[in-house]
Parts: C-alpha cells; sequence; structure tokens
C-alpha cells in the first residue's frame, strides 16, 4: 500500500518531524482569523435583520388588509339582508356572518378595531344608523406612507 509523504518531508513518519512544524501543524485559527469570520457574519446579520422586520411588517399589513376587507363585506351583507346596519361588531357574529371577530394585527387585539357609524340621513334604516365602516385604531403608518387608521 502506498503511503503518501507530507511536502518538505523525507518520507520520516510523524515522530521525526522537528517540534515546531508539529506545533504549526496543530496549532488551531489565530485571534485575527476568528476576528474576520465573527465580523463578517456580524455583517451579515445586520443586512438581514431589517429585511425580516419588513418582511414581518408586510405580513401584518397583508392580514389586515384582508381582515378589512373580510369586515367591510360581512358588513355590507348584513346590512343588505337585514335592511339595517349592524350596531356592533359583535351583532355580525352573533347573526352568524362572522365565527370571530378578527385580530387587528397592528394592535393585536379584536377589541380595537374603530367603527365608523353611518349618518342618520344616508342610513339604510333611518331609526336606527349603524356601522357604516371598520378601520384599524392604530396610530401608525404603513411601509406605503398611509397610516393604518386611514385604510
Amino acid at each position: 500500500m502506498a503511503r503518501l509523504i507530507p511536502s518538505g518531508s523525507s518520507g520520516a513518519d510523524d515522530r521525526s518531524l522537528s517540534s515546531g512544524r508539529r506545533a504549526r501543524l496543530t496549532r488551531g485559527f489565530t485571534f485575527v482569523e476568528l476576528m474576520v469570520v465573527v465580523t463578517i457574519i456580524v455583517i451579515i446579520i445586520s443586512m438581514a435583520i431589517p429585511i425580516y422586520n419588513r418582511t414581518i411588517l408586510r405580513a401584518k399589513e397583508s392580514v389586515l388588509a384582508n381582515n378589512l376587507f373580510t369586515l367591510r363585506t360581512c358588513i355590507d351583507n348584513y346590512t343588505y339582508d337585514k335592511q339595517k346596519a349592524p350596531q356592533s361588531l359583535q351583532d355580525l357574529v352573533t347573526e352568524g356572518y362572522l365565527q370571530k371577530i378578527p385580530i387587528d394585527p397592528m394592535t393585536g387585539s379584536n377589541q380595537t378595531w374603530r367603527t365608523i357609524m353611518e349618518d342618520a340621513s344616508q342610513s339604510v334604516n333611518q331609526a336606527e344608523p349603524g356601522i357604516f365602516d371598520v378601520k384599524s385604531s392604530s396610530d401608525k403608518t404603513g411601509l406605503d406612507g398611509i397610516p393604518y387608521a386611514d385604510k
């Protein structure tokens, strides 16, 4: 069986290598090499965190848009079916239009939706004006520059 001979060696076994050469072969990484690797990792992570946070915010905005669409559709359906607007969002659950009130992803609660009541003179049932629209109660602004409370 052929044996590989390390370059710069005369073919003798490892015991015949000088102690300085053996020390260089078994030594680990230098402190500078480790610091370079750690610095590169820190730079990559510092670039990835803002992208990750923006992705999370986009997902929340998408959920908000979907929840608002669902609530508005249910309010319209309730108004057309009952010939009057719902007095609260809980009416939509009670009458079976929703299983539960969705959560506002910007505030983290289903109790914080800002409801807009219809004008009594323009309501379907002028004796009982109800909810006309619903919006987020968050005071933050979206990635598109529009406040969540205006969407």
